[in-house]
């Protein structure tokens, strides 16, 4: 092994030294990625965040550079084996490790995009139709219980009504306000 690597040139050591190392990396962080070891975990935080910050589009980042260095050297060795000069072989690697660094960006950028906060926002459930889960005492006397569909699921919410008569279990119903503290002001349908 060392007699074939001393019979490369320096150019060629280079290309081989730098695909070797970023390589092996590359494994540890894939085999990282895998086993759950890459997280961005800084501990228990105590804060309610309300504000979509997002990843953004991150173009430097280890995994970035690591994949941009193992594709620059492949893609190098590559453009040796085929003979081109050293400016194209230069060339060649870097605009394969840029165009794998711009992929990886774009990648975790369209990922992180797919991710949801989950929290319900009141204000959704207003026009909303829903059923009477639990009766709902006329004239605001009684709290009662809905199931009405907001944001893609089935919710179970307070409900009040300022209607004449108590609303029954299977009644159909209508969101028509909602109040500070997230009680649902509904009405019936007919």
């Amino acid at each position: 092994m060392m007699e074939w690597f001393q019979e490369l040139s320096s150019f060629q050591k280079t290309y081989w030294v730098i695909t070797g190392i970023s390589t092996i990396i590359f494994l540890f962080v894939l085999i990282g990625t895998f086993v759950g070891a890459d997280t961005d975990d800084i501990g228990d935080i105590d804060a309610e965040i309300d504000a979509d910050t997002g990843a953004g589009f991150q173009f430097f980042t280890l995994k970035n550079l690591v994949a941009f260095f193992t594709i620059f050297g492949w893609s190098g060795i590559a453009s040796i084996d085929a003979g081109n000069s050293k400016p194209l072989t230069i060339f060649i690697s870097l605009l394969c490790g840029l165009v794998m660094m711009a992929v990886m960006a774009a990648m975790f950028y369209y990922i992180s995009k797919l991710t949801s906060s989950g929290t319900l926002k009141m204000k959704n459930a207003l026009n909303s139709i829903g059923e009477v889960y639990l009766t709902v005492g006329a004239k605001r006397s009684k709290i009662g219980k809905i199931q009405i569909k907001i944001q893609g699921a089935l919710r179970e919410l307070e409900a009040l009504t300022d209607a004449n008569e108590d609303l029954k279990q299977g009644t159909i119903i209508k969101v028509i306000e909602v109040t500070n503290n997230g009680i649902l002001i509904i009405e019936p349908q007919n």
